[in-house]
C-alpha cells in the first residue's frame, strides 16, 4: 500500500459505531497531520452526527476491508466497534496482519457485579431462553434489536423491549410492548422504568460503560435479577480501554509513521 498521502497526512480509518469512537474522532478531527475516516456499519436508521467525515455499511467480509485498507492508503486502523461486533473485530485484526497495517482496539471495559447485583451470566442467547425458565415472567430486555428475537422461544413471558430502531419484523410472543429510544439512560429513570412495569427480570448484553449502566443500578437497587450477556473472548489487536489511552498510542503510532515516511 502506498501509506502516508502525498498530503504528509497519515491516514486513519475507525471501525465505529460506539460513543468512543465518536469521541475519539471528534479528537482528532481538528489534527492538521490526520486524515480520518468513521466507518459505520449502517445498522441504525438515524445514527448521530458525526465529527468527521463518514463511510457508512459493511465492507463485505475480511476481503473487502483488506481491499479498502489499500484502495485508501490507510496507515493506521482502529477497532472502535460495539464490543458485541465479534465478526468486524476479527476481520480487522486479520486484515492489519494481512496488510501490515498499524492497528489496535479501543474496548470499554466489561461491568462486573458490586455487592447488590444478583446476576446471572450467560454466554448465549440459548442460554438466555433456558435462565428464564419456564414460569411466567415479566422481563425486560435491553439486549437491543438483533437479539430481541430470542424472545420468541419463550413465549410464555411478556416482555418489555428497548431498542434504538424499531424490532424488524415484529416479535411473534402474546405480550410484547416496544420502547424505542437512544441512551444514555438516567438512574431515576430506570428505576420508574422497572418499577412501573413491575419487571421481574432483566436481560442485558456487558456492553460496559455509562449510558446504558442505569437499568444495571435500577435493578440492583430494586433486587431484580439481572441475566448478563457475557463477551466472548477476543484475541488479535493490542487493546486500549479509554479515549485518553487510544489517543496516546495514536500518538505514538503516528510518530513512528513519520519517522518510517511510509
Amino acid at each position: 500500500m502506498e501509506g502516508i498521502s502525498t498530503m504528509g497526512k497519515v491516514r486513519i480509518l475507525i471501525l465505529g459505531g460506539t460513543t468512543e469512537a465518536r469521541a475519539l474522532a471528534a479528537s482528532l478531527a481538528s489534527r492538521a497531520d490526520l486524515d480520518v475516516v468513521l466507518s459505520l456499519a449502517g445498522r441504525t436508521a438515524d445514527p448521530a452526527p458525526q465529527p468527521v467525515p463518514v463511510r457508512s455499511g459493511g465492507f463485505g467480509g475480511a476481503e473487502g476491508l483488506a481491499r479498502y485498507l489499500q484502495d485508501e492508503g490507510i496507515d493506521l486502523l482502529v477497532d472502535a466497534t460495539h464490543p458485541f461486533a465479534a465478526r468486524i473485530s476479527a476481520n480487522a485484526a486479520q486484515v492489519a496482519a494481512q496488510c501490515d497495517v498499524a492497528a489496535f482496539a479501543l474496548r470499554r471495559p466489561a461491568w462486573v457485579p458490586v455487592e447488590g447485583d444478583d446476576w446471572l451470566s450467560v454466554h448465549s442467547v440459548s442460554q438466555v431462553v433456558a435462565a428464564l425458565g419456564t414460569l411466567p415472567l415479566r422481563v425486560f430486555l435491553a439486549t437491543g434489536r438483533q437479539e430481541a428475537h430470542l424472545a420468541n422461544a419463550a413465549p410464555q413471558h411478556q416482555y418489555w423491549v428497548r431498542s434504538v430502531d424499531p424490532v424488524e419484523p415484529p416479535l411473534t410472543v402474546p405480550y410484547v410492548s416496544y420502547i424505542t429510544s437512544r441512551g444514555p439512560f438516567r438512574l431515576p429513570d430506570e428505576l420508574d422504568l422497572l418499577q412501573g412495569h413491575g419487571i421481574e427480570v432483566v436481560v442485558a448484553k456487558n456492553s460496559g460503560g455509562d449510558a446504558t449502566y442505569g437499568k444495571i443500578e435500577a435493578a440492583r437497587d430494586l433486587g431484580i435479577k439481572v441475566i448478563m450477556i457475557e463477551r466472548a473472548e477476543t484475541t488479535g489487536l493490542p487493546v486500549v480501554e479509554t479515549v485518553d489511552a487510544a489517543l496516546q498510542r495514536v500518538d505514538h503510532l503516528v510518530s513512528s509513521l513519520m519517522k518510517r515516511g511510509v
